[in-house]
């Protein structure tokens, strides 16, 4: 099944991939630089700035957690997090979602599933993914 993450929240599409994965299904999600994140762009950054940070706090010798920065990694860390990730199941599920951000050449003719419960519903004030990622330093290529 191939997801086009565009305009799409964050978390309500991660739970609906997670359940799509645990029931065996593979799942490859394109655009996912234009994810929305519910909230302010400041409460973004600062949310997801406190977990890359947070591996320095305590000790600078100590290197972990790893935090990704780039929207495909944010997006497949999310959906990890709703997986059962430390039994088998949830590892063998994991290894069938495949994020990228645009649009391969490979899936510009494919046919392209939109996520009607993934859609925003009264959302006031929302950032795209993309944008906390180059707030948070990544460098990637649409």
């Amino acid at each position: 099944m191939i997801i086009d993450g565009e305009g799409l929240v964050l978390g309500r599409l991660a739970s609906t991939v997670s359940k799509k994965l645990l029931d065996g299904e593979k799942i490859v999600v394109l655009n996912a630089e234009k994810i929305v994140i519910s909230g302010t762009k400041e409460w973004a950054y600062a949310r997801y700035k406190q977990r890359v940070d947070r591996a320095s706090i305590s000790n600078p010798r100590r290197m972990g957690p790893k935090y990704p920065r780039r929207p495909d990694d944010i997006f497949r860390r999310t959906v990890r997090g709703m997986l059962p990730y430390r039994k088998t199941t949830g590892r063998e599920a994991f290894k069938g979602l495949k994020v990228y951000v645009g649009i391969p050449q490979e899936f510009e003719d494919a046919e392209v599933f939109k996520v009607q419960d993934a859609e925003p519903k009264n959302i006031k004030k929302s950032i795209e993914l993309g944008e906390v990622s180059r707030l948070l330093g990544a460098k990637f290529e649409v």
